[in-house]
């Protein structure tokens, strides 16, 4: 289905870009792992393109991961018309597309998400941080399952409940560092109720105990997350069961760092070491031994996030994709205009020198 060689690739775009997915996907079956490294290498790829766009000053900056979304846009299109751009992430993605009949709708709602980013757009409410959540994670969770061959909807609501938990513990390590990059993730009326001024804390990110607050308060939101999503796993293949305890494992290890730490993840960024890894893929791998065989949670049935309802019906296919969305048509649309007004004012600039 891959060749090998672009398999390799994208291997070693994983073992040295996303040392948590490494260390999961290392319990999941040949058959899955193989296009499960091939989607997380193109997702990478396409992350890394917006998220590391840096240029010198801040326009740039901005054009840059501009261009790189309007450059995910079209690799995507690629992919679905059969001709994939000649590098190793995109054929072997390409390759998934085919074998698994992957969804449009899914790869799409990640585009969506690093859109909003090149955006710049902020969240008032912690719904919009699960909208974003869903697009930039729990479609991965999604996808995963389809390559996992479920396409049950209780059981991908729970996947998408553990994407959403996973982007929200990486939103609470990375408060100081996105803040500090001049992005701020947390729900801004949280912030207000904490007596802590959106744009005060983004001029001066300091560990205060009220951005602590915050912080546990979204961790606690992840921890519930985390809780309702196990009933899932009993749902997948049982060789499938150990990878997927692992991510959700280490994942939380990562809160739970967060959480010794006091909370502060300004001046400092919770991770987990060789050995933890280690030990919780021994634990995985025991939890998914002593899972039951099929499912039988009562949380496996509550209904799916309402942000992320629209991923489980489309891998579901309880609605046929028919193109992209409007917001994905309207944000790549706002992303172009500025391309466009960006690439006249040079025109100009070169037309009129001082």
């Amino acid at each position: 289905m891959i060749a090998p060689a672009d398999l390799d690739a994208c291997r070693e775009m994983i073992r040295t870009g996303s040392y948590s997915f490494h260390a999961a996907s290392r319990l999941l079956p040949e058959k899955v792992r193989a296009p499960a490294l091939a989607l997380y290498a193109f997702c990478r790829v396409a992350d890394d393109e917006v998220d590391e766009a840096v240029n010198e000053g801040q326009q740039e900056d901005a054009e840059a991961k501009r261009r790189a979304v309007l450059s995910l846009r079209d690799r995507l299109d690629l992919v679905y018309a059969g001709r994939p751009k000649n590098a190793p992430a995109d054929r072997a993605f390409a390759a998934v597309v085919e074998e698994f009949e992957m969804p449009r709708t899914l790869p799409e709602a990640l585009l969506e998400g690093l859109a909003w980013d090149a955006v710049g757009r902020t969240y008032d409410t912690f719904s919009g941080v699960l909208d974003y959540s869903a697009r930039v994670a729990a479609a991965v969770g999604a996808m995963m399952c389809v390559l996992m061959r479920v396409r049950d909807p209780d059981v991908l609501a729970r996947a998408c409940d553990l994407g959403l938990a996973m982007q929200l513990t990486n939103i609470a390590r990375d408060v100081g560092t996105d803040a500090r990059s001049g992005r701020i993730y947390l729900p801004r009326d949280w912030m207000e109720e904490a007596g802590l001024p959106f744009e005060d804390f983004l001029a001066n990110p300091v560990a205060c105990k009220r951005i602590r607050g915050v912080t546990k308060r979204l961790l606690l939101a992840a921890d519930r997350l985390y809780y309702r999503s196990e009933s899932g796993v009993c749902g997948l293949p049982l060789a499938c069961r150990p990878g997927i305890y692992a991510a959700r494992h280490i994942y939380g290890a990562i809160g739970a760092e967060i959480a010794r730490n006091g909370y502060d993840s300004v001046t400092r960024r919770a991770y987990t070491n060789r050995w933890q890894k280690l030990g919780f893929l021994t634990l995985s791998a025991t939890r998914a031994a002593l899972s039951p065989v099929g499912p039988g949670c009562a949380t496996l049935h509550a209904a799916p996030a309402p942000e992320v309802a629209f991923l489980v019906n489309a891998a579901a296919r309880a609605k046929p994709h028919r193109g992209r969305s409007d917001a994905l048509i309207a944000v790549l649309a706002q992303l172009e205009a500025q391309d466009r007004r960006i690439t006249r004012q040079r025109m100009g600039n070169r037309a009129n020198p001082i």
